[in-house]
């Protein structure tokens, strides 16, 4: 148990002594300050917070609040009777508070009784009782609500999730206060007939056991009762006004003094209109003068002060409105929600790359940013959201970083007088300039400057500006991480965009044979092995053909690769219709067809790992091989193998197409520049 915890605890044990065990009149003098230290801190927090989740825990500290009052009562009441003493708060109250009058102070407790009991206890189990019928009324509505902002992209799953946790917990606490405020009105009640109690038996006692008159044992005894009654029904008043407070906070957007002088003094004219009246009454009623005067020149100045003050904040408004839209426009991307509804690509730069994204310090980042989502959207078929871009200054001033979907995919660093300087291969040391590594491609640079520009162009450098640098970083991690933007909402609005023209097509894929979420996978698979999509009715006409012949969704993207041949060959053979690849020997084929193995849940490549070891070292050396003949690698395979070495070789080996025979074009001439072996 936490510290923290430990007082909770020890109060509600003490409450169970006070209601057994005689407390000293000292103890009880401290527990009752303690109380009204309690009700008042309540009652400050009830004025100071914005709604009333954030003392959610209310209900039950009203309980427990009400237990120890009324424990209270039981132990003063247990020492008034029994000594004729409550302690010296419960003195004080009885002598000081109501001047010794045990007649003023009884009706200053029955109008605290009635104050408490019909108007702030009544009105708050009111509209507690109001506000947890609306709030259960209208959950449905706001349950839709989050969904349609969800499905429609403008909050993410773990917005939505804690919009429905508020949603229960604001039900779960209207109905819980509901329930609590019925504690309040039974402590007044209690408050009542414990005064009454305390009079007519303390006069009984006093007389009887105490060996006083009846006047005595009256006074005497009225007066502590009196004063032990206003001293319970001080902080019962403080929590009934804090129960009221917090019940009908449901309107207001700050805390209560916030919204008192906000709303109360938002118009400025009727403090004049104010200020006349009270003048008025003063000059023609027998009113003295010096009363009313100085208040209505007091109101007149403050409605001066607070209407030049909403003046001055109109104004910062209308120039705050006039930035904020100049920077929306400045800022608006292409929008493509008509197309695609996807969580935003994430691009953050720290403040010394400022002016890339300025256009007034000509800046062109969001044009190239829009030119590659174009780009994008003709290469892969899949239109890339929104790229949200922003400065932040956690990162160091010349790094910028790129995230999709909150995770960091790639960092970089960018100097922006300087130009990066590619290496052609055989550095030249006549060449001054800042080493360091090409961000997309991983290639040996330097940054140089703008006089060494030409001579490094000479010498077969390829000399790039920054923001050419990173529009590039950016395009090549977005091509390689393309697979993640499609989920089945944008494979859903694909779907729905080819219906359009091809109506019949689409109704024999989906919803059956195959269901939006495994197209969605097949789509998937291919931009992973960045095979366009942009031709979707070739796709689903393969799909059409196979879907109701098998379910494996491996299988499926197998035969839509071999309906696209005539895109891949083009891909890979160029104009030129020559392809050199490294080729699998018949071993290596063999051994990987005999390990493959079928289930029921479908097919996997079981191998032993020092075989599986061997074929993916020995690619990787054909691989390095050819890179050195600036060819770009590409393994061909049979059909039956090829998603297996693909399986085999992702994990190493991202970036190498892996084709098999049928998905080339009869027409292509396939030179073999390398085989992959097992010795």
């Amino acid at each position: 148990m936490s510290a923290r915890e430990l007082p909770v605890v020890i109060g509600v044990v003490l409450i169970i002594v006070m209601l057994v065990i005689p407390l000293p009149s000292w103890l009880l003098s401290v527990l009752i300050m303690v109380n009204i230290s309690l009700a008042l801190l309540v009652l400050l927090v009830s004025m100071n917070m914005k709604e009333p989740l954030e003392l959610s825990v209310f209900p039950s500290l009203l309980l427990v609040l009400t237990l120890f009052r009324l424990g209270l009562n039981v132990s003063t009441t247990r020492s008034i009777l029994s000594a004729g003493d409550a302690g010296g708060v419960v003195e004080t109250f009885g002598n000081f508070v109501i001047g010794g009058n045990p007649l003023v102070g009884f009706v200053v407790f029955i109008i605290l009784i009635v104050i408490q009991f019909l108007v702030i206890t009544k009105g708050a189990e009111r509209v507690s009782e109001v506000a947890a019928r609306f709030t259960l009324d209208a959950m449905p509505g706001k349950q839709m609500s989050i969904d349609a902002d969800l499905n429609a992209g403008m909050i993410s799953e773990k917005q939505a999730i804690q919009r429905r946790e508020k949603i229960q917990r604001e039900a779960d606490f209207y109905g819980a206060m509901d329930g609590a405020s019925k504690f309040v009105k039974g402590d007044a009640i209690a408050g009542i007939v414990i005064t009454l109690i305390n009079i007519l038996f303390g006069i009984i006692i006093g007389m009887m056991q105490m060996g006083m008159t009846i006047s005595e044992s009256s006074q005497t005894f009225t007066l502590l009762t009196v004063g032990d009654g206003l001293v319970s029904q001080i902080p019962a008043l403080m929590i009934s006004t804090a129960t009221g407070i917090i019940v009908t906070r449901a309107a207001s957007t700050g805390n209560l003094s916030e919204d008192i002088t906000q709303q109360l003094f938002a118009f400025p004219t009727m403090l004049y209109v104010t200020a006349g009246t009270i003048a008025a009454l003063g000059l023609i009623t027998p009113i003295n003068d010096i009363l009313t005067l100085p208040l209505a020149l007091l109101l007149a100045v403050g409605g001066y002060y607070l209407a030049r003050e909403k003046v001055q904040s109109a104004n910062e408004e209308v120039a705050l409105s006039e930035e904020e839209l100049q920077t929306d426009e400045m800022k608006s991307p292409e929008s493509v929600v008509n197309l695609l509804s996807v969580d935003p690509i994430e691009f953050e730069f720290g403040y010394g790359l400022i002016p890339l994204a300025d256009t007034n310090q000509g800046g062109d980042l969001l044009d190239r940013i829009i030119m590659i989502r174009r780009q994008l959207a003709l290469e892969l078929g899949l239109v890339i959201p929104v790229v949200r871009i922003r400065d932040n200054i956690q990162l160091q001033p010349n790094e910028y970083r790129l995230k999709i979907k909150g995770n960091e995919m790639a960092r970089g660093d960018i100097l922006l007088d300087h130009y990066l300087a590619i290496s052609p291969g055989v550095d030249d040391d006549l060449i001054e300039g800042i080493d360091t590594i090409e961000p997309a491609f991983q290639m040996p640079a330097k940054w140089i400057s703008e006089t060494t520009k030409e001579q490094a162009e000479m010498f077969g450098y390829t000399v790039v500006d920054p923001p050419s640098v990173v529009s590039t970083h950016i395009t090549e991690v977005i091509k390689s991480h393309a697979h993640e933007l499609i989920g089945r909402q944008e494979t859903k609005q694909l779907i729905d965009h080819i219906k359009e023209a091809y109506p019949i097509l689409i109704e024999e894929v989906t919803p059956t044979p195959l269901s939006v979420g495994d197209v969605q996978r097949v789509l998937a698979k291919l931009l992973k092995e960045r095979v366009s999509i942009r031709n979707l009715p070739i796709i689903f006409e393969v799909l059409a053909d196979y879907g109701k012949m098998t379910s494996d969704i491996d299988l499926l993207t197998e035969y839509v690769r071999q309906g696209l041949s005539r895109q891949i060959t083009n891909q890979y053979a160029g104009g030129n219709n020559l392809l050199r690849v490294i080729t699998l020997s018949g071993k290596v084929e063999k051994t990987m067809a005999e390990g493959v193995q079928q289930t029921e849940h479908g097919n996997y490549l079981s191998l032993d790992p020092y075989v599986s070891q061997t074929i993916v070292e020995n690619i990787a050396q054909q691989v390095e091989s050819l890179s050195f003949q600036e060819q770009a690698p590409v393994i061909l395979c049979s059909p039956a193998v090829r998603m297996y070495v693909r399986q085999m070789t992702e994990r190493y080996l991202p970036h190498v197409a892996i084709l098999s025979y049928n998905e080339l074009e009869a027409n292509v001439e396939v030179q073999s520049v390398g085989v992959v072996d097992l010795s």
